[in-house]
């Protein structure tokens, strides 16, 4: 998830246009000294991340129980509304990232970021402090709902800012050039990612409790609190950081492919691929990719043609009439990622889950295991216990064990085959899920209601799934990436999520259209007990299934990039 801005030191906004704060902070110079890699800024940035995550997960934990029971929504529309909000708000770091490539830099976008997410928090908190009562002839949930949706979004679009722009800022804080440093940064990507899940645990043993036990509001307040605190101490920890200036956005660096590419549809290329253009190797500080056979038409803008003759020089960079085989390749590179980006659309999609149908299946079972009380929200925490489990098993038993029969590095797996894996247990959670929820309906026809305990094994798998899929998802487009657009195709690997989610509310949708009749509330009513949220759960194991099978066919086929020496 690195994204190492490399660039001139330049004002970035017009005079007198932008926030002052804007302004000032453009003016700090990236500076390359050992005192100014200090270990604290990791640290405090690390701390950040520990709070925003509690904050984010504060609300998005327990949402879908807050808009049925306290704002009055219907089974299927909080759970499509979740899924919606939740697809935002992994959508919106794209737009982020292209942001902080293209104008801000990570800091500055982190900061305007950080001052729309408080506000959105603020507003969901004061909505659980409205009057939700229905009354004759209407209700007065129409105000509280509407300033939970306002606040709801703007969190989506602040957080959105913060993911893009967070951790490739962490990074920035290393040198490349520096051993040391080096080592360094690889075990704060480690400790970055425990982070993430600080919230989940949190969030899922205390402010859920909280939330349903005592205040929605006080939850929620307890939740505006960490992002309050975390916005004051990124602020005040500025003097430390080091910050680098944007790159320009890589979209147009791609456009300029396509158009010298279109521009020369009638030149034959060379039988000689080393007739095509490139960098002189003088330029170390522009890696050069080695060329590959796929997608030849695109090899085009690289045709050293006689026009193209008085423009080439040291200095000169990408025009719209001639690009470098580099060039060439990022866009290549984009082009064999997306499939394997679009089967993470699948995944994304039954992920979503566990903050849906998971928690109204929970909410319908013997929610205490053990005689003590467990809300089915609470769930989520023990798939972050899960994750660190999978993390563990990975390391010590699963590498021994394939050693020697692995492509990968000391008998690791590939990325590619993680990713393979995570795909599979996504299919196994979601047939698990379904065979629970046929024990629960049966068990319901008889009067009895199960424990929550046997939602455990489906988010045992799914954290299997989200260690397989997402992390080696993370790090395979990094190692794949351009330089040039490291936080760019990091975003699109949230983007996954983003749509993931979005998919999910259409099936949602779809299943109700095709479902719900005059005589049956469908697969996923009000009272799951009337419905057959196993039939649902069975679809998206069949779903999950053939996804596998078509990403094999990809993954099998796709070839790594090289970085020429």
């Amino acid at each position: 998830m690195d994204a190492m801005e490399r660039g001139e030191l330049a004002p970035l906004l017009p005079e007198g246009h932008g926030p002052k704060i804007l302004e000032d902070s453009l003016q700090v110079p990236l500076l390359k000294d050992k005192k100014r890699t200090s270990s604290k800024a990791p640290a405090v940035l690390l701390g950040f991340e520990c709070l925003e995550s509690t904050a984010f997960n504060g609300i998005s934990t327990n949402l879908v129980v807050y808009l049925e029971t306290v704002l009055h929504g219907s089974n299927l529309a909080s759970a499509s509304n979740v899924t919606t909000w939740f697809g935002t708000s992994y959508l919106t770091p794209i737009f982020g990232a292209i942001i902080a490539d293209t104008f801000w830099g990570n800091y500055n976008t982190i900061l305007v970021s950080l001052a729309v997410y408080l506000l959105g928090m603020m507003l969901v908190t004061f909505s659980a402090f409205l009057p939700t009562a229905t009354v004759l002839g209407g209700s007065s949930v129409f105000g509280a709902q509407t300033v939970a949706f306002l606040g709801l979004y703007l969190v989506a679009i602040g957080c959105g800012g913060v993911r893009s722009s967070l951790l490739p800022f962490g990074a920035e804080q290393f040198d490349d050039d520096n051993a040391a440093d080096r080592e360094s940064k690889a075990s704060f990507f480690s400790w970055f990612y425990l982070c993430v899940d600080f919230g989940p645990i949190v969030s899922g043993l205390l402010i859920v409790w909280i939330q349903q036990n005592v205040s929605w509001g006080l939850g929620f307040g307890i939740a505006t609190a960490c992002i309050a605190l975390a916005f004051g101490a990124f602020v005040l920890a500025t003097p430390m950081y080091k910050r680098r200036m944007p790159t320009g956005t890589p979209l147009k660096r791609l456009s300029q492919v396509v158009v010298a590419a279109c521009r020369k549809i009638s030149l034959r290329l060379p039988a000689d691929t080393g007739m095509l253009y490139e960098v002189s190797d003088k330029l170390k500080s522009q890696p050069k990719i080695a060329h590959t056979g796929e997608f030849s038409f695109l090899d085009k803008a690289a045709i050293i043609s006689e026009s193209d003759l008085e423009e080439i020089s040291e200095e000169a960079g990408s025009s719209w009439k001639l690009c470098t085989v580099t060039q060439v390749e990022e866009l290549k590179i984009l082009l064999r990622l997306l499939p394997i980006w679009a089967t993470s659309i699948i995944v994304s999609s039954a992920y979503s889950q566990m903050n849906t149908t998971f928690i109204q299946q929970g909410s319908a079972m013997n929610m205490s295991i053990l005689s003590v009380p467990v809300p089915a929200a609470s769930m989520g925490s023990f798939e972050v216990v899960c994750v660190l489990t999978w993390v563990l098993l990975y390391s010590k038993v699963i590498v021994p064990a394939l050693r020697g029969f692995s492509s990968g590095d000391d008998g690791e797996p590939s990325q590619l085959q993680r990713m393979g894996a995570g795909r599979l247990l996504m299919a196994l959670a979601m047939a698990v899920s379904a065979l629970v929820e046929m024990k629960r309906l049966d068990s319901a026809a008889r009067g009895e209601a199960i424990s929550i305990a046997w939602q455990l094994p489906q988010y045992f798998f799914l954290a299997g799934a989200e260690v397989f899929c997402y992390i080696a998802q993370l790090e395979f487009f990094y190692a794949e990436a351009p330089d040039t657009m490291k936080s760019t195709c990091t975003s699109l690997a949230l983007l996954t999520i983003a749509l993931g989610s979005y998919m999910s509310s259409l099936i949602y949708a779809v299943v109700a259209t095709f479902t719900a009749t005059a005589e049956s509330p469908g697969w996923i009513s009000d009272n799951l007990n009337q419905g057959h949220l196993d039939y649902f759960f069975w679809a998206l194991a069949a779903m999950c299934t053939l996804n596998f099978v078509v990403y094999s066919a990809f993954a099998k086929n796709y070839k790594l990039k090289t970085v020429l020496p």
